[in-house]
């Protein structure tokens, strides 16, 4: 009897029960909540980055003209010189000698050739008279030639030897910064010893990088278009990141294509002044010849484009692709093309897909499919684009709108 009990009242128990499990089973689940921001219009400078290199522009590679001990040098490893500063003398004592001997033979020519002029001015005196004759003139004339030929001989070979002279002094023949000394004091050197140091120039500097072939002739129909390079302008991102405060202008391309890259050489000038706060003689620049560095190309005049936030852009095998939020609050996949250009890492610019005020999402994009009803909410902010605006489909630019989701 107990047990019939217990068995009527498990059965009751069950049957209150069953109702409220199935009841939980088909309640509909919340929307998912995500968070919507609006594509805008915004001014949009065009750019492009290239990988590229900082060179100097004058590059000199000191080296001895003659053969001497190396005496003397008057400059620090690394420091900044003047164009005619002395940089190095080499032993001169030999070379002076060879100046006073050359000077020696052209005094001595000099002295038979003034002898010369005395015998030709009596020769032709005589030949007047009955005691002169012809073949005395002309003898005593060629010898007066052949003196002024050694004369001149002499004279040469002298200039040469101050000329060896003058090259036991080295010096800068350009602004620039020196490195480190190859060769220290005491060598022998001679012009086949090699480099002893070498001068970079140091403002301006040029940045040179590659670019596509393709893309270079769009950039001569943009300039073109544009009143020519000068509308284009060369900003240098750091190694460190930053930009560099400095704009260049575009001075050189290549005439001929890389057989192996399909890319054209170009090449920019910019200015590389000096830092404050120098120490010891040393003068800080920021680009450094040999430097690696990103070459940023923008167009002087911006122009309108629509942004979204780049964390709403996704990518699969059919390419680049949105979620937008319609008025049904339904999320619906959108296939977009982007620009090649942003105003920052952050956005991204849209060149088809999308319209000005239509909302994308941006949290929340794991957890929505295609045709899924979503519970939107502003986003969190994002410079230069807004959220949905309340009624509208357009949204005012920088601002962020709520809407209440419904319940």
């Amino acid at each position: 009897m107990l047990i019939r009990r217990c068995s009527q009242f498990l059965f009751a128990a069950a049957v209150c029960v069953a109702p409220l499990s199935v009841l939980a089973q088909q309640a509909p689940a919340k929307p998912p909540a995500v968070g919507v921001v609006a594509a805008v219009q915004k001014p949009i400078t065009s750019s492009s980055e290239y990988v590229g290199r900082i060179q100097a522009v004058d590059r000199v590679n000191l080296v001895a003209r003659v053969a001497a001990f190396l005496d003397a040098r008057f400059f620090t490893e690394g420091a900044e010189v003047k164009k005619g500063d002395l940089l190095y003398r080499l032993e001169q004592g030999p070379f002076k000698a060879d100046v006073e001997a050359k000077q020696a033979v052209v005094a001595q020519y000099k002295a038979q050739l003034q002898n010369a002029d005395l015998t030709l001015a009596r020769a032709r005196t005589l030949l007047n008279t009955p005691a002169g004759q012809q073949s005395t003139v002309d003898a005593a004339l060629a010898n007066q030639l052949s003196f002024q030929a050694q004369v001149l001989g002499a004279e040469a070979q002298l200039d040469q030897s101050k000329i060896n002279l003058g090259y036991t002094e080295i010096r800068a023949p350009i602004d620039g910064k020196i490195g480190r000394a190859m060769v220290t004091i005491g060598n022998y050197v001679t012009p086949n010893s090699g480099v002893l140091a070498t001068i970079v120039s140091q403002d301006p500097m040029y940045v040179a990088f590659p670019v596509a072939a393709r893309t270079v002739m769009s950039l001569m129909q943009t300039a073109a278009e544009k009143g020519g390079f000068r509308s284009i302008l060369v900003k240098v991102r750091l190694p460190d990141g930053r930009i560099y405060d400095q704009t260049g202008t575009l001075d050189f391309l290549d005439n001929t294509v890389s057989g192996t890259t399909d890319t054209i050489a170009m090449r920019a000038v910019i200015a590389n002044p000096a830092l404050d706060g120098a120490q010891g003689g040393m003068t800080a620049r920021r680009l450094i010849d040999g430097q690696l560095v990103t070459v940023v190309l923008e167009d002087a005049q911006p122009v309108e484009a629509l942004v979204i936030p780049r964390a709403a852009v996704l990518t699969d095998q059919g390419g680049d692709y949105v979620y937008v939020v319609a008025d049904d609050d339904k999320a619906q996949q959108r296939r977009v093309q982007l620009g090649q250009s942003s105003p920052s890492p952050t956005l991204a610019v849209v060149l088809t897909g999308l319209v000005e005020g239509e909302t994308v999402v941006v949290d929340g994009i794991q957890r929505i499919r295609p045709g899924q009803i979503v519970s939107p909410a502003p986003a969190a902010s994002v410079p230069g684009v807004g959220a949905r605006a309340e009624g509208a489909a357009a949204a005012t630019p920088g601002a962020l709108v709520s809407r209440t989701a419904p319940q």
